[in-house]
């Protein structure tokens, strides 16, 4: 009895390990198409585009974007609504020194995957307050988590944007890991034509991102090392921006 045991709850892992990589995996495509990367093109230039979720955080977005300026980089940053309202002068920035602004919800909340699961509030939400504060519409939509349910991704039709996944540039950014681990494990995993996902705060909390700042500059230098030039996901992908 005790072998059953183990074997159904060692079942109940396994389903429950799939269902996670099918709804919340940045390469799932069993629900509809979830772009995690754009066409490899040249691989004499290959090109990446650097992408920021969950800002703006300050003091870390605006030292991020110091980053960027000195590199002559452009990005993609995947901003929380109530984040902007927080820091709204960084969204502006943002977009006075040529980067792209994304739409990553309103609230950034789990719960509301589980009292709304269609997310229309929270896509709408974000991107109003996106517009209300930059003047612009975002286009580009990043789920948070990477939830992309059927009924997401039909919410974000509905609202006329694109949804965007991408590549995770190191699997522990969460808890802040030295830079340099950051900087070697995001080198590692960048390929021609991808869509590098780092983050400038933390859901819609903020908090300290001092390891991301620190290893972006390194990770720029090293790639440019091997080649490959920036861009930003719409480019990438050829989607529009603004709506």
């Amino acid at each position: 009895m005790k072998t059953v045991g183990v074997a159904a709850a060692a079942a109940s892992m396994a389903a429950l390990a799939g269902t996670y990589r099918v709804s919340f995996g940045s390469r799932s495509q069993l629900f509809g198409a979830f772009p995690y990367a754009g066409p490899a093109g040249d691989p004499a230039a290959p090109v990446v585009a650097l992408t920021f979720d969950d800002g703006p955080n300050e003091p870390w977005t605006s030292r991020l974007l110091d980053t960027l300026a000195d590199r002559e980089v452009p990005a993609t940053f995947f901003q929380v609504g109530r984040c902007a309202e927080r820091y709204p002068d960084t969204t502006r920035r943002v977009l006075a020194e040529g980067h792209v602004l994304g739409n990553h919800s309103l609230s950034h909340s789990f719960s509301r995957y589980l009292s709304q699961p269609d997310q229309r509030a929270e896509i709408a939400g974000g991107a109003e307050v996106l517009r209300t504060i930059s003047g612009v519409t975002p286009a580009l939509y990043r789920p948070p988590w990477l939830c992309h349910w059927p009924w997401v991704l039909r919410s974000v039709a509905a609202a006329e944007s694109a949804v965007v996944s991408g590549t995770f540039a190191h699997p522990l950014e969460v808890v802040q890991p030295a830079a340099a681990r950051l900087t070697a494990g995001a080198v590692r995993r960048t390929r021609p034509g991808g869509m590098l996902i780092l983050h400038d705060g933390r859901e819609a909390r903020g908090g300290p991102r001092a390891a991301t700042v620190a290893s972006v500059g390194p990770l720029i230098d090293r790639l440019r090392g091997r080649g490959y030039r920036f861009t930003t996901v719409d480019r990438l992908l050829g989607l529009i921006p603004y709506r």
